[in-house]
């Protein structure tokens, strides 16, 4: 899995490629550590760009949720956008997609997140991480 990010004013674009599952969750949970922690500190909204993600395993859900549990108890925004058709399933079936705010475009997630991100994204050309 490999993994990038991108701040567009004060939201985090986290974006993972590849597969999550056994193999890469914990270097997923390695990586938005850190990522969490700073969002969770000033209250930031923190978005995952699911665009090159292929496939999701449980254990990959599960560090979604203790993402989702840190976020929230901060009282602070974490979103996920542009779920490819079998990680939407995925996401669906077990339900995530009520646990998550779940957008269809980065710039769709980056909308909900503030204003000042979404001018940001656009003001880079609508880059996306790499």
């Amino acid at each position: 899995m490999h993994l990038s990010t991108q701040q567009f004013a004060d939201t985090i674009v986290v974006a993972p490629a590849g597969r999550i599952d056994h193999r890469s969750a914990a270097e997923l949970e390695a990586a938005l550590t850190p990522l969490l922690a700073e969002a969770a500190a000033r209250q930031g909204p923190l978005v995952l760009d699911f665009a090159a993600v292929e496939y999701i395993s449980s254990v990959g859900l599960r560090v979604l949720m203790i993402a989702a549990r840190q976020m929230r108890a901060a009282q602070a925004r974490l979103g996920v956008a542009a779920l490819q058709s079998v990680v939407a399933e995925i996401f669906t079936i077990s339900r995530f997609d009520k646990v998550l705010a779940v957008s269809p475009t980065l710039e769709a997630a980056l909308a909900q997140s503030s204003d000042a991100a979404l001018a940001a994204y656009r003001a880079a050309g609508g880059v996306q991480p790499t």
